[in-house]
């Protein structure tokens, strides 16, 4: 760290503005809520609180970060740490003086007046700063004004200053320190540079779909409608390193032109290849620069109650007037105007319908919820559009649906692929490629149906291929296979237990009391040991794994034994700690309910807040894993949890069961062997015909499975 950094960290925000709570550092570090519990429960070394506030330890931010990047605890880069330290501070800068768009403002201003000036930006007077930046922007139109409108500056200036240069120091480039102030803008209340800016998921979809990164060099891309300039900047990023492109944009608000010219500049666009505009066009930037080869636009939200679709699509009709041939616009806008059913033959329906005759839309992409932050129920889908020669037009449209999908990278991977194809074949398709997740449909057809949606009607002709498809007639036949030979060993047990299976319970004799119990004196007695479980992220868990997991799902019985597993590697490497249950070992759960499962097999993996009980192979009289969890599960209906309550009215290790004496457990014990054996039995049975019934849903449903030949049906 700088010496002008350390001189200046002095007169940062005091401490309240460093306090904070376990949450917020589970938020910090990345991890999950319990794990700073644990951490401070099983590091001495992890910081003490310094206050209290209602009941909660608060903790010196400093100090947390301090440890969490000594010990490397946490999945956080030790630079983003520090960045994210002081980012937390800036929470605190904001006063009725210093508003959210001011500090904004002022610490991007000085960040990039940092970069264009090579060196430090603290360590000297405002006076002096004011005096370089006047030099710098002698025209004042990008940072200048945001710099004179810091109060009291005195005072606020140099720590601005000190803050600009550690967030700068912390990043690799300026233009990541810019993006990290950027990305806080929400939490520190900056909402006019957030509420109409779509999610950074959306904006790599975008930039992936654009195809920026095989464009030619000394291309031109723009983006009207830029707001803070997030997929303009996300395009730079994406474009080939040395490309030498010029970027446009273009918004109504002087105060986000300012911000765009600002994020262009620290990423070393300079005036040559950049021209941001006021206003919502971009005819005085095209008149100078040409037409763009790349246009993508993001279209200004408007509430359903007063959008029209005629008014959108004519905004997207004015877009494809700067298109050339050749060049492709990326638009983002409505679901409902873009893909979804019009009325027929209405004024919009013809409109829309004028892409497809016009040769213009390549591609319809309808996208899932939550486009924008702010408007979560606001329905979004992608238009690809491309100007292209009558003579060269193939009459294809490519529609796909990921509406139902969430944003991932591989969802994002799988759908730039299919575009990056569809568009390096000339909008023609190629045969050696076909898409994945999207059709392509003859154009004439959409057209010669007026007012329908532009969505798949069927599933790609490559969805036959795959693994899963192919396999799933072999599937059924081993699922039918088993069965029988379910039902035939069904008919053995009945033929073989009908007579074992009478328990023979009879009244206990008064003179014969039971002696009682519980989990924390079989504990105290070393007849029983007591294991955790772990945290594992929901990530980690999959239908491949090698061990099988016991979350509280499992063990309620609302998620099938070994549907849900971890991958070796991962367990051995993210979770070193993690520990193998042993044959016999009873997993217990108090929430969301009482829950025990006795794992015969071990070699699974427990999860929190899911627990082990572990039966001590030497205790005398012994311990029955069966026995214990029938009378476990007995005590807790007794004590079961009332409406209303936060917990059950007895924790699991009070529960008061009945000490069994050797025989009498063992007489149990093989009573409840033969109940498991019949009832195992019976459970792999419905699980089977669960499984032949779902495949053979999921087949009919996509159209890739028929049934035929079935007794009692016609040929």
């Amino acid at each position: 760290m700088s010496a002008a950094l350390e001189a200046g960290s002095h007169i940062l925000p005091e401490m309240p503005a460093w306090r904070i709570t376990y949450a917020e550092i589970a938020a910090l570090a990345h991890v999950q809520r319990p794990v700073p519990t644990t951490w401070s429960r099983r590091h001495p070394d992890f910081p003490v609180p310094v206050a209290y506030e209602d009941g909660r330890p608060l903790f010196d931010a400093r100090a947390v970060v301090d440890w969490l990047t000594t010990t490397g605890r946490g999945n956080v880069d030790p630079r983003r740490l520090r960045a994210e330290l002081a980012l937390h501070t800036l929470s605190a800068w904001r006063t009725p003086t210093l508003p959210a768009s001011v500090l904004v403002g002022a610490l991007t201003a000085l960040i990039c007046l940092r970069q264009q000036l090579d060196t430090a930006v603290s360590g000297q007077s405002w006076e002096a700063l004011l005096a370089r930046a006047d030099d710098l922007d002698s025209e004042d139109t990008f940072l200048l004004a945001e710099l004179r409108a810091v109060p009291d500056p005195d005072r606020t200036g140099p720590a601005l200053a000190a803050l600009a240069d550690e967030l700068t120091e912390a990043a690799y480039t300026p233009a990541e320190a810019f993006d990290w102030v950027l990305e806080a803008r929400r939490r520190l209340g900056s909402h006019d540079l957030a509420a109409d800016e779509t999610t950074p998921a959306v904006v790599r979809a975008l930039a992936a779909l654009s195809g920026v990164d095989v464009l030619g060099e000394e291309s031109v891309i723009a983006t009207p409608h830029a707001r803070a300039g997030d997929l303009l900047a996300a395009l730079h990023d994406r474009a080939a390193e040395g490309s030498g492109h010029t970027y446009l944009a273009a918004d109504p608000d002087p105060a986000q032109v300012r911000l765009i010219r600002r994020r262009m500049l620290v990423r070393g666009v300079y005036e040559f290849h950049l021209d941001v505009m006021e206003g919502e066009d971009l005819s005085s930037s095209a008149d100078e620069w040409g037409y763009p080869d790349l246009l993508a636009c993001v279209l200004p939200y408007e509430g359903a109650e007063t959008r029209s679709p005629q008014v959108v699509l004519e905004q997207v009709q004015a877009l494809t007037d700067y298109l050339d041939n050749g060049s492709v616009a990326v638009v983002l806008g409505p679901a409902d105007v873009l893909v979804r059913a019009l009325p027929r033959h209405g004024e919009a329906d013809r409109l829309r319908r004028s892409f497809l005759h016009e040769g213009l839309l390549k591609a319809a992409i309808s996208l899932p919820d939550g486009a924008f932050a702010y408007r979560p129920g606001y329905r979004t889908a992608v238009w690809v559009l491309s100007r292209t020669a009558e003579a060269e037009r193939a009459g294809r449209v490519l529609l796909s649906d990921f509406s139902a999908q969430p944003l991932t990278e591989p969802v994002l991977d799988a759908l730039a692929e299919d575009i990056a194809i569809w568009r390096s074949s000339g909008w023609r398709g190629d045969r050696r490629h076909e898409p994945r997740h999207a059709v392509i449909v003859p154009a004439k057809d959409l057209n010669d149906r007026p007012g329908t949606a532009f969505t798949p009607h069927q599933r790609p002709a490559e969805a036959r291929y795959t693994r899963a498809v192919i396999e799933r007639p072999a599937r059924i036949s081993d699922l039918e296979q088993r069965l029988t030979e379910l039902q035939e060993q069904a008919r053995r047990q009945q033929a073989d237990l009908r007579a074992a299976l009478r328990i023979q319970a009879v009244l206990r004799p008064e003179d014969q009391p039971v002696r009682r119990t519980t989990v924390r004196r079989l504990i105290e007695e070393r007849r029983l040991r007591r294991r955790p479980g772990h945290r594992i992220a929901p990530e980690h868990l999959t239908a491949e794994g090698h061990y099988p997991v016991l979350a509280p799902d499992e063990i309620l019985g609302t998620a099938r034994l070994g549907s849900r597993r971890i991958d070796r590697g991962l367990l051995l490497t993210a979770y070193e700690h993690a520990q193998f249950t042993e044959p016999g070992d009873i997993v217990v759960t108090a929430n969301p309910r009482f829950g025990v499962h006795v794992d015969e097999e071990g070699l699974s993996v427990v999860t929190a807040p899911a627990r082990i009980l572990r039966v001590h192979p030497d205790a005398d009289p012994p311990v029955r894993p069966r026995v214990l969890a029938a009378l476990l599960r007995a005590a807790a209906a007794e004590y079961a949890r009332t409406s209303g309550a936060v917990r059950a009215s007895r924790s699991i290790e009070d529960l008061l069961i009945p000490d069994l004496g050797r025989a009498e457990a063992e007489r149990y014990d093989a009573a409840l062997a033969e109940i498991e054996s019949r009832a195992a039995l019976l459970r792999e049975q419905s699980a089977a015909l669960d499984d032949l019934a779902r495949i053979t849903a999921a087949g009919i449903a996509d159209g890739t499975l028929t049934i035929q030949n079935l007794p009692g049906t016609d040929d």
